[in-house]
């Protein structure tokens, strides 16, 4: 099973590069909208409100943090998890910059844009099954270690992110908040999409 985790077929590696793609530019569009980021961004902006790094770098470092706690945890990483610590925060900068100013009405359809396309792209990127993202894999081996419930560990290493992050200085508000209310059903509807689709006969 891990094996195959690493070796991704055309089908899959198209899958998962769409997948995360559209991942990162939801993300990059709540960061745009200014309303509020989700909570690793929340943290990732913080971070790079006091180094030199961008949104999207101190993503993909603070990704890449995370994957060191897998080591005493001994969960095993798949293709999918590195490609997922490395390219959203890629997108992060390449389409923060594209996208046009608006005003408050448009930065509020920037949240709901972004929380469709973080959706859409945990969609496509959870059924490729290539290994879990860095924060995924973090939750799941911490549960595994100390026989807590998923939803408790997840709680406690998204309110540590988004505290952090709020503290350096991320931005936290009506984003965060709706990204907390929809992307739970945005991700579970896009999951049944896709798996409905590709268990349609051709």
């Amino acid at each position: 099973m891990w094996r195959e985790m690493w070796r991704p077929s055309p089908p899959q590696f198209l899958k998962l590069i769409a997948g995360l793609w559209l991942f990162g530019a939801g993300e990059a569009l709540l960061v745009h909208g200014g309303l509020g980021n989700s909570p690793w961004i929340v943290l990732s902006e913080g971070v790079s409100k006091h180094t030199p790094m961008t949104v999207g770098v101190a993503t993909v470092v603070i990704s890449f943090i995370v994957l060191l706690c897998w080591i005493p945890l001994r969960q095993l990483p798949g293709f999918g998890t590195v490609a997922n610590a490395i390219l959203v925060g890629v997108a992060i900068d390449v389409m923060l910059p594209l996208y046009p100013d608006t005003g408050t009405a448009g930065d509020v359809a920037w949240v709901f844009a972004g929380i469709a396309l973080v959706s859409a792209g945990s969609g496509l990127y959870l059924t490729t099954r290539l290994g879990p993202g860095p924060r995924d894999g973090l939750m799941t081996g911490l549960h595994r270690r100390t026989g807590r419930s998923l939803r408790l560990v997840r709680t406690g290493i998204e309110v540590a992110a988004l505290t952090t992050g709020f503290l350096l200085g991320g931005t936290l508000g009506f984003g965060t908040l709706a990204y907390a209310l929809l992307i739970g059903p945005g991700v579970q509807a896009a999951v049944r999409i896709v798996d409905r689709g590709e268990e349609r006969p051709l």
